[in-house]
């Protein structure tokens, strides 16, 4: 070993510690963020479903009920507030749509980042949507 190389695989060990530390970073916070996903989407599903439940029953009752069932708008917003009071989740409800016999429920919430958060004080995180409907058919 020459004199000149003293100290090099240190170096190159200390480089390789540090690269594997920012992939064991990026790979936790991309995981909280997949997690986050998902239990927003298990909620948004949840939220849809019992919104397609609230029926307008003064159109059901009258007979203008054809094919599908009538919803109730305001019912619709109502019981997604409810399910998501109910469910205790950090959410933000985003939109709730009511077409025909459909309810769309869309919700955002906000992933902090575990070690990139705390590596760097500037990035204040992400912004994760999802997106669920359910239909209301007759038959």
């Amino acid at each position: 070993m020459n004199k000149t190389e003293g100290g090099q695989i240190t170096l190159l060990v200390i480089g390789f510690a540090v690269i594997l530390l920012a992939l064991v970073a990026v790979v936790v916070d991309a995981s909280q963020i997949v997690l986050l996903r998902r239990s927003l989407s298990s909620l948004a599903d949840g939220a849809a479903l019992t919104a397609a439940q609230s029926l307008a029953e003064g159109a059901l009752y009258s007979g203008q009920a054809a094919e599908t069932l009538p919803l109730d708008p305001a019912g619709a917003r109502s019981a997604v507030s409810a399910y998501l009071s109910q469910a205790g989740a950090d959410v933000v409800l985003v939109e709730v749509t009511v077409a025909d016999d459909s309810v769309s429920v869309a919700l955002a919430a906000r992933a902090d980042l575990p070690l990139i958060g705390t590596v760097t004080q500037a990035f204040q995180g992400t912004t994760v949507t999802a997106r669920a409907t359910a239909r209301s058919p007759i038959g």
